[in-house]
Order: C-alpha cells, then sequence, then structure tokens
C-alpha cells in the first residue's frame, strides 16, 4: 500500500474513532491493559479435564484420566463438549491448548469398559428399533463432542505425546493446529474393533491431508502410523523431541495468537471453517459479510495505530 492510499485510509479511520476524539480509544485500551484475563482453574470444574491459564488468554485444557490413559468414557465425551462450548463464548480465552496431562498416551482411545456399559443398556432394550434410537443418540452425542472444537472459534492447538488412538485421532482432525513428540503414533483403530469410524475422522482426515488413498487405507487397515509418517502427509504441522519442547511450542504459538486482534483471529476461523466444504465464491461472500462490520471495529484503528507508531497493540476483551 503506498504512503497516499495508507493516509487516506488513516484518516478515515480517525474520523471513526470520534466524537470524542482518541478519547474513547485512550479509555479502551486503558481497560483492555487492566483487565487480565480470570484463570480457567477457578472458573471451570471438570472432572475428566483439567483447565488453566498458563498466559493471559491462553487456556490450557489437559485430559485428566491418568489411570485409565485417558480413555473415552461417556463423562470424558460429554466433558469435551461442555468445555468447548464454554470456551466459545469465554472472554478470557482466545486461544486453546488442549493436551494429554499426565497420562502416559494422549489418549487410548474408546473405553471397551463404558461401551460394556451401553452393551448391557442396549441388552435391557428388546425391541430393535427402539435399541437403534438410544445408539443414534449416543453416536449424536459424541459427533457433537468432537465438532464443537471446529465449532468454537478460538483456535485450538493440540500437543499429542504417545498414543493417540481411535477417538483421539477423530478428536484432533477437528482442531486447527496440531503439534506432536517424535515417539508419538496414531491409529485410526475402528474396524479393529468391527464398527466404522463415525465421529468425524472419515469426513475430515481426508480434507486435512488431502490424501485420499493413504486415508482409506489406514481406516480400512487400523495400522498404526508413526509421527514422522504423520507430518510427511501434513497430519502434525511440527515435530518434538519431547513433552516438555511441545508443551514449550504450542504455549509459544498460543501467546502468539493470543497477542492478535480476537475479532480478526476469530473472523478467520470462522471462514477458513466456511470455506472448506463451500465454493470459493461462497467463501468471498461469507468474508465480505464478516468484514463490512470487523473493518469498523476499534481493533483494525488500534493495529493500524499501533503499526504506525512501533508499538505493540492491545485490545479489549472479545
Amino acid at each position: 500500500m503506498n504512503k497516499v492510499a495508507f493516509g487516506a485510509i488513516f484518516s478515515a479511520l480517525k474520523t471513526m474513532a470520534r466524537p470524542g476524539g482518541a478519547a474513547p480509544l485512550a479509555r479502551n485500551l486503558c481497560a483492555a491493559v487492566k483487565s487480565s484475563s480470570e484463570d480457567a482453574s477457578a472458573k471451570y470444574d471438570f472432572k475428566t479435564l483439567k483447565l488453566t491459564t498458563p498466559s493471559p488468554f491462553v487456556v490450557h485444557v489437559e485430559f485428566n484420566r491418568p489411570d485409565r490413559m485417558n480413555a473415552f468414557n461417556r463423562q470424558l465425551w460429554t466433558e469435551i463438549k461442555d468445555c468447548f462450548e464454554q470456551l466459545h463464548n469465554d472472554p478470557d480465552c482466545r486461544v486453546v491448548v488442549l493436551s494429554g496431562g499426565a497420562s502416559k498416551h494422549f489418549t487410548a482411545g474408546i473405553d471397551l469398559f463404558d461401551m460394556m456399559k451401553l452393551g448391557q443398556e442396549l441388552g435391557a432394550i428388546e425391541e430393535v428399533g427402539r435399541r437403534g434410537r438410544l445408539l443414534e443418540g449416543t453416536i449424536k452425542l459424541y459427533q457433537d463432542c468432537i465438532s464443537s472444537l471446529e465449532l468454537c472459534y478460538k483456535p485450538v492447538i493440540v500437543a499429542v505425546h504417545a498414543g493417540c488412538i481411535g477417538a483421539g485421532l477423530n478428536l484432533i482432525t477437528a482442531a486447527d493446529v496440531r503439534y506432536c513428540t517424535r515417539d508419538a503414533f496414531f491409529s485410526l483403530k475402528e474396524v479393529d474393533i468391527g464398527l466404522a469410524a463415525d465421529v468425524g475422522a472419515l469426513q475430515r482426515f481426508p480434507r486435512v491431508v488431502g490424501n485420499q488413498s493413504w486415508v482409506r487405507e489406514l481406516a480400512f487397515t487400523a495400522r498404526k502410523f508413526a509421527s514422522d509418517e504423520a507430518f510427511t502427509h501434513g497430519l502434525v504441522s511440527r515435530l518434538f523431541d519431547n513433552r516438555e519442547e511441545l508443551l514449550k511450542g504450542a504455549m509459544k504459538l498460543a501467546e502468539e495468537i493470543a497477542s492478535k486482534s480476537p475479532i480478526a483471529v476469530q473472523g478467520t476461523k470462522k471462514n477458513l471453517i466456511y470455506s472448506a466444504d463451500h465454493t470459493v465464491q461462497e467463501g468471498l461472500d461469507h468474508i465480505r459479510s464478516i468484514n463490512m462490520l470487523n473493518l469498523q471495529s476499534e481493533d483494525f484503528l488500534n493495529a493500524i495505530m499501533a503499526s504506525q507508531s512501533k508499538e505493540t497493540p492491545v485490545f479489549a476483551k472479545l
């Protein structure tokens, strides 16, 4: 952009800041500086998840079933959904880092003991149509759990260590950024327990990596694949030597994203998700409808003014 054009835009933005000139902007910036994000550990109380705020506006969500290697039982499914639906509307959260916590593995996949309980529930129902209705509701709950990461406006970074099996692989395909340790391994395990994956991997995995042949090979065989293969095919974008370095890298990225305008970041995620299964023109129409409002926000003005003054912009909660 040349200096004349930039000057014209800057003058228009200053006009937008009226009435009161720069005073409202200054008040907003002061409010943003004074209002730090509240620690998530004081706001959320889940049994199978642990939430903390390691840095401003970054929420660290950790699986908290180490005795079961973070296997997915009904409570974990439900709490993941509740957690991300709440973070979606939490002004103290701008980015989420999801990790396996203290468990030996990121997740061992679906909890087979929990599946046995479901089998007992089904066994108590004689009529096939009514058994089917129970299964439909259960599958829909589990699908909504996985989709909650994608539907959350806040970017979700997953940090995978060791095993990421079955439901875990379904889950990470709904995240925005995937990092893992070099000792990580993955498996789309469902065919080995007699079912087709039904909570998102068959829909999202091919879209994430852009390789139908590779995904179908994994889905048909349930074979384990290592971190280097996952990296080569684009399932993960970075590899780390150990869990400590993994979390450090994930947090560094999260902090950088959290420093950006929340209006800009959330608008970007909304359009990326929308554009993935719409035409280019539909995606352009969608972002135009978003930016016809967002370009009038104080965040745009703050970022432009900070760029001019070589200062770091500060953005109010959203």
